[in-house]
């Protein structure tokens, strides 16, 4: 399938996986959003639902036509399809300790370009079932380095084993999303929009510094 320039052209060093989404106005959701965030390209795992599906297009609003999409993998088949160097991170609403912000935590971004530097105070360390111990982090502290991927949960059961240990595999981290107390997560489509759009931010704030830097005349 071919995709149109101007998409291709302004698709960044990102990635969506998407981790048994079985709902089909979720996943066409997820597909709209990682469409509109650039994302370059879409994995669905085994037991998601089919990105075919009439409900799925109908959400997704043309997506399906604007990144690739590429269902069915299994997690042993998967790492295939991410580029060198990916790091893996994983959507999370365990809060390891409040939901409000801890002591020493750095606060929401006053700038609207640059990330938030992580407190070494502010992310504490989850094990999953195996013991590998994956940092844990708000969604808007310093994490998108290209190349990244972003794994989302279905909002039945959540993260599977596989996707944890891919994400302490290649040094990933757990992003949460604060929220007040009393709500006991956010929509799985909620939740890739705004991790999605986070990390098309910061990939762009970092190239532009990059750029900026070699811009800068060399001292004599």
């Amino acid at each position: 399938m071919s995709y149109p320039a101007a998409q291709l052209t302004n698709s960044l060093p990102l990635l969506l996986i998407c981790d048994n989404i079985r709902d089909p106005g979720n996943l066409g959701t997820i597909l709209r959003s990682a469409a509109g965030a650039g994302c370059e390209k879409v994995l669905l795992t085994k037991g998601c639902v089919d990105p075919w599906e009439p409900k799925v297009l109908r959400a997704g609003m043309g997506a399906h036509f604007r990144v690739p999409i590429i269902s069915s993998l299994d997690w042993e088949s998967l790492p295939t399809n991410l580029p060198a160097g990916t790091q893996v991170c994983v959507a999370d609403n365990n809060d390891p300790g409040s939901t409000s912000l801890p002591r020493g935590a750095a606060s929401a971004p006053a700038s609207p370009t640059a990330p938030v530097k992580s407190s070494p105070k502010a992310v504490p360390e989850h094990e999953d079932e195996e013991g590998a111990a994956i940092p844990v982090q708000h969604y808007y502290e310093d994490w998108a380095r290209a190349p990244v991927a972003v794994v989302v949960g279905g909002e039945t059961q959540g993260l599977s084993l596989a996707a944890l240990q891919l994400a302490a595999s290649t040094g990933g981290r757990r992003l949460l999303i604060p929220v007040v107390p009393g709500v006991d997560s956010l929509n799985s489509a909620v939740a890739a929009g705004i991790l999605l759009f986070e990390g098309r931010r910061q990939l762009l704030w970092r190239h532009k510094q990059e750029d900026g830097r070699q811009k800068l005349p060399v001292p004599g």
